[in-house]
């Protein structure tokens, strides 16, 4: 079976389909051109992950794209950490890190864009889903962060630096 992707803007033109016998389901360009494949194995395990915040991470109001900036996140009880952005957006930023810090938990973060490393940025944020374990040796564990407070000029620099990685990786 075929199912044209029409409501989704950044989307629309692609095709899913579903092999029933093979159980994938794959997407393809509007010219037919495969673009990837899933296992409905894969699919089955990420709706039933146990962590209801992992299960809906794809969720968000801004966009990001993969960005490795080094981020210095600090809890409410004042224990600092290093890390690395594993994402980037206007949004929020998930952070990489091999013991995620608690659903909901509130951090003070300090980074700076590649573009400017000398500026750094400060907002405030919480945690809104973690993942607890590596996934297909890809995607590391960490936290999907959620701004709640961040300048103004700072979310207009992050859209910005979102929109123009976005539109050379298409052109690549």
């Amino acid at each position: 079976m075929k199912f044209p992707v029409t409501t989704t803007e950044r989307h629309e033109g692609k095709v899913l389909a579903m092999n029933v016998e093979e159980e994938v389901l794959t997407l393809h360009s509007a010219t037919g051109e495969l673009l990837g494949a899933l296992a409905w194995g894969d699919i089955i395990e990420r709706v039933l992950v146990r962590d209801d915040d992992a299960r809906f991470s794809s969720v968000r109001s801004h966009p990001r794209v993969p960005l490795a900036v080094k981020v210095r996140y600090m809890t409410p009880e004042g224990k600092q950490f290093d890390s690395v952005t594993g994402s980037i957006g206007a949004g929020g930023l998930f952070i990489e890190s091999s013991a995620p810090l608690d659903h909901g938990t509130e951090l003070s973060i300090e980074f700076a864009l590649p573009d400017r490393p000398m500026e750094k940025h400060k907002a405030k944020a919480k945690v809104v889903w973690t993942r607890r374990k590596p996934e297909r040796y890809v995607l590391f564990p960490g936290m999907g962060v959620q701004f709640t407070v961040i300048d103004d000029q700072a979310r207009r620099e992050l859209a910005q630096l979102v929109e123009a990685l976005t539109r050379s990786r298409k052109a690549a």
